[in-house]
């Protein structure tokens, strides 16, 4: 059930604009922005997570997470990622955000990013590890810092929770 529901998440990030216009949770999808400098969609690509504490290590699994965005107008973004949790559990992450393209005005290269959503995927016996959690879904807040190695390509950091940090790539296209 984890991959079919993140299998449609991703399928609607995907969507064609004039569909995806009428997603309330994503307004705006169909007016990307519109200058040439800007990119419509980022992919992202996680394959490490370090976690805080050592107190669930040994449940611990490597962390495997991808996602994709869609730009929208006003700095704001919204998207869908299909990731396998630091359990081993198939899970996915619908959410919305905002970027802050420059907050650093001596380093141009940095940026920051904000998203907020649901996750779904901590079941059984490990429903616990996420607040919140009510049959499996969870709210989710998740600030990251990026760094810009070319217009395209970039570093990020995701910070999850007090629990751990995400090292990931995001290319923009």
């Amino acid at each position: 059930m984890p991959l079919r529901l993140g299998a449609v998440l991703l399928a609607t990030v995907l969507a064609t604009p004039s569909w995806a216009a009428d997603w309330s949770a994503c307004p705006g999808w169909d007016q990307a922005a519109a200058d040439e400098s800007s990119y419509g969609y980022w992919a992202f690509a996680s394959p490490y997570t370090y976690h805080w504490s050592d107190e669930n290590a040994k449940d611990h699994r490597s962390v495997v997470a991808l996602s994709i965005s869609r730009q929208l107008p006003n700095q704001r973004f919204c998207g869908a990622s299909l990731f396998r949790n630091s359990f081993g559990q198939p899970s996915a992450y619908a959410f919305t955000g905002w970027l802050w393209p420059q907050p650093l005005k001596a380093y141009p290269e940095v940026y920051a990013t904000v998203s907020a959503g649901i996750i779904y995927g901590y079941v059984g016996e490990f429903k616990d590890k996420v607040p919140l959690n009510f049959g499996g879904f969870s709210p989710v807040v998740i600030p990251t810092v990026g760094y810009r190695l070319t217009p395209q390509l970039a570093v990020e950091v995701q910070v999850l929770g007090t629990a751990a940090v995400m090292f990931g790539t995001s290319w923009r296209f």
